[in-house]
Order: C-alpha cells, then structure tokens, then sequence
C-alpha cells in the first residue's frame, strides 16, 4: 500500500497545523514566542506554531481537574472506557497514512516503518490497556468478624511529557493507561515532534472521550514542561526522555505538592556475545546491527554497546561491519528506504560530535560516522562502528541517541557482567549464548529492566506482555502490562468489621 502512494505529493498536500487542545476545543497558545519546525528531509521549515505558557498549563490541568471531579469519565463504567480505548485504536488505524506522514515529517524516520511499527505500537498500547484494565487483582481476606480488601481508584489529574523518537506510541503509551483507569491527562509532546499528538486528541473526542479529559500543550520544557511538572493540582507525572530532564522533573515535583513520579529515562545497553553463542555468527551481526540502529538509533534500549568474547570478536566484527554497511541513509518518504534522516540539525550535530570524541579519546573508527546526502539539505549520518573502545570513554559511557556503536572485549563472563553494569543506566541488555544456566544467571545479575537472551537464530513462539521496570538513572515505575496499569491508580486498604 505504501509503495503505491506518492508521499511527496501527500507532504505536499497535507496542512500541518500545532495548537493546543484544552476542553475539547482547539486553542491558540498564549506564550510571546513561536517554535519554527525543520524538515529533516531537506533542512526546510516545514510549520511553526506558537509557544505554550504556565497560563495553558493552568487552563488544561483546570478542566483536566473538573472533569475529573465531576466523574464525567472515571464514574463512567471500566467496561465503557475500555469501548471508548479501543475505538480510539480503530480511529488511529482508519488515519494511519496520516499519522504515519505526520511520524515521518517530524522525526524523519522511514515511511515504511512509520506506517507499520509506530502505528502497531500505538494502537497496542490502546488495546492492551483496554484489555488488561480488568486485570488488576485486589487482596481480599475475611477473617473471623474483619472483612479487609484493596480497591483501586484513579490518581486523578496525570501530566504527560514525552520524547521525540517516537511521538504518536509514546503519547499513546500513556494516554491508553491512564484514560483506562479512569483519569484526566494533559499531554505535553516534545516541541521538535508536536504534529501526532493534536491529531490523536482530536480522535479521542470522536472515540468518545469526554472533553476536558485529555487536553494537550505545546511548547518546550521551560514554558511548558517545568509549569506541569510543578503544578500543584497535577497527581502524577510521567515522563519518557533524557534522564537530565528526569531529574528536573523529580526535583519540580518535590518541591510542589510531591505529586508521583514515573520516568523511563535514558539508557546504555550492552549487547553481550559469548563464544558459545549461536553457530550462525552472521544471523547474530545482523541481530547486533539491527538492535545497535533502529530508528536511526533513537531509541533508548537500543543495544549501543557491543560486548564481545574475545575469541570470537575477530569472526563477528566482519559482519557486523558488512551488515552496517547495507544501511544507507535516504529520502525518508521513499518507502524503500530503511534508514532516514536525524530529527534535527542540533540532533546531527550532537552524534557528530560523540564520533569525534571518540577518535580524539582513542577508539578506532571501523566504519561510518559521517554526514552523508549533503545536497539534500537533510540531517542524515551513516552508521558508526568503534572498535577498541576504552570503558571509561564517553562513548561507552553517554547516550547518544543516534547510530553510533561502541565495541568493547571480555575474556569470561564476570568480566562481560562488569562490563555490561558500568554504566549509570540499567534499561535493557541483550546477550546471545546457548548456555542455559548462563542465560538464567544473566537474568539476575543485569542491571537492566529486561533482557533479551538469545539462543537461537531460528526463534519460535511470541512476545509475551510484561510489565518493565527501568534501573538506575534509567527512570523507576513500571511501563506496560498490568503492573504499568497499576501506576495510573492508587491503592486503599479497607478493613470491615462484620
């Protein structure tokens, strides 16, 4: 379907309008200052729109406030809500062309995988909160003449600040729990990425969500952001982004009303490869390499650090190299390109940078890391591969949120658990061996909130739903499954003396 529709011309014909979405309407932001959007395909400006302020903040987080109060949607029945969730995931396949442009424009990733991976991921979330709502067990006991049980209600008003990687899933990933156990939302996507996010609330209201119930603010962190994460009538706040930006807002709930806090931050993922991995070592560069750099590597659990039993590397490095080199940067909305183009010139300029300082602090660049498509006008960047690469240096240490891939070597498996914990981040690791009981002592030693352990090339069965818990300066709280559910409400113990 996609190769059949001239994206250009759709770009071309397609009105990309930001405004604020406060009680149902749209709204025109009140701040002095206006955010000018550039295309990441060719360096153009593709809309402006203008800057949110603490005075929208306060308008959206009120009616979010009233609407809660009023029961207009957390009295409605979970059997409801749950209808409301999964017509919302319909009205975002029905508009998924769009969306998926509207993915593309603003990130500049390809349209292929905008009008396939984003799409599904967004509407999975709606869906799996929709399904695992009624999931959520309460304790019960009856004891002589004490009847005590648990009960979940809503936390109330949630502020919602989401990164730029993935700006229609992400929004989804909270507002899905969050209208599914019953409370109002003021949504906060990030400045550089705000298109999605305007369309999904306008189809939130056609899918029967009440106005004033999900609002959403456009802006940039200190007009919009800081006035959210201190608001003294907003209950929870949960955020995806750089773990900086996390502890700003740990710090900005504190020091107002000591609102919760949910935050997946950054990450540093260590892919490990042991010398009893699978046989088929050019399925697992490819593996490698397809973890390393999805989404022109922003993606915060993707596996930027490659750990490699020695006695293998001088086999695997080859391959993991040849299949970088397939990846060629291109026109994001030619659907046969696989790898697009960096969100933004600041964003380009930052990975340009962490590939000097690697050269300058001694790794070995063995391929890629330069900027490519020139002419274009675009932010585009070929792959990195650094060999040799010292623990300590940067590039082993930062996220860089972008295609760089750092290599570094281990002699036995406490050393590779070292290697793979030296860092100040513990979202994800992936590791490749056949030894099941190393397999099974990975899984408790990692700082990681999953890991993936692969024993074979050929791999059967599928994705189980689990909540995920990031650690260390990765954020804290459960994002997905039930547990990720149970963050959006708030528990009460009742003891009945019968």
């Amino acid at each position: 379907m996609s190769n059949s529709i001239d994206w250009h011309q759709r770009a071309r014909e397609t009105s990309l309008v930001v405004r604020n979405f406060i009680n149902g309407k749209w709204s025109e932001a009140s701040g002095e200052q206006s955010i000018t959007k550039y295309s990441p395909v060719d360096g153009s400006t593709l809309y402006s729109f203008g800057e949110g302020s603490a005075h929208d903040v306060d308008r959206a987080v009120s009616n979010a406030r009233a609407a809660y109060e009023d029961g207009r949607w957390a009295n409605q029945s979970l059997q409801q809500r749950k209808a409301v969730l999964n017509k919302l995931a319909d009205l975002i396949e029905e508009h998924k062309e769009t969306f998926a442009l509207y993915e593309t424009l603003d990130v500049g990733k390809p349209i292929t995988y905008s009008l396939h991976d984003d799409i599904s991921r967004a509407v999975g979330s709606l869906r799996t909160s929709a399904e695992k709502a009624d999931k959520l067990f309460s304790l019960s006991s009856n004891d002589g003449g004490i009847l005590a049980y648990q009960q979940r209600r809503p936390v109330g008003v949630v502020g919602a600040i989401v990164g730029w990687n993935y700006p229609l899933a992400l929004a989804a990933s909270k507002v899905g729990p969050a209208l599914a156990m019953g409370n109002s939302l003021v949504l906060k996507p990030s400045e550089f990425t705000s298109l999605s996010a305007c369309h999904l609330a306008e189809l939130a209201m056609e899918a029967g969500v009440p106005a004033g119930v999900f609002n959403v603010v456009n802006g940039n962190g200190v007009n919009v952001g800081a006035p959210l994460a201190s608001h003294m009538d907003v209950d929870l706040i949960s955020f995806v982004g750089s773990t900086a930006t996390g502890k700003l807002i740990m710090s900005a709930a504190a020091q107002s009303n000591m609102k919760r806090v949910l935050l997946e931050c950054g990450g540093k993922s260590p892919y490990i490869v042991f010398d009893d991995c699978p046989e088929d070592l050019d399925a697992i560069a490819a593996d490698v390499v397809a973890n390393a750099f999805p989404n022109q590597g922003a993606l915060c659990i993707a596996g930027s650090r490659l750990l490699v039993q020695e006695s293998i590397k001088d086999k695997l490095l080859p391959k993991v190299i040849e299949h970088a080199a397939k990846i060629t940067p291109a026109d994001p909305l030619d659907p046969e390109t696989t790898f697009g183009a960096l969100v933004n010139e600041a964003h380009m300029n930052k990975v340009l940078a962490y590939v000097d300082s690697g050269e300058q602090e001694g790794a070995e660049r063995v391929y890629g890391g330069e900027r490519v498509n020139l002419e274009s006008g675009g932010y585009y960047v070929r792959p990195a591969v650094f060999d040799q690469v010292d623990p300590q240096q940067k590039i082993a240490q930062e996220e860089i949120f972008g295609p760089v891939l750092s290599v570094l070597t281990f002699k036995d498996e406490e050393e590779a658990i070292r290697l793979a914990n030296n860092t100040c981040y513990g979202l994800a690791a992936y590791a490749a061996t056949q030894n099941l009981g190393r397999a099974q002592r990975l899984g408790k030693v990692l700082n990681a909130g999953f890991v993936m352990i692969t024993g074979t090339t050929s791999p059967s069965g599928s994705f189980v739903e689990m909540g995920v818990e990031a650690h260390k300066q990765s954020g804290f709280g459960f994002e997905g499954g039930t547990a990720g559910l149970a963050e959006y409400s708030v528990c009460t113990a009742v003891y009945q003396l019968v």
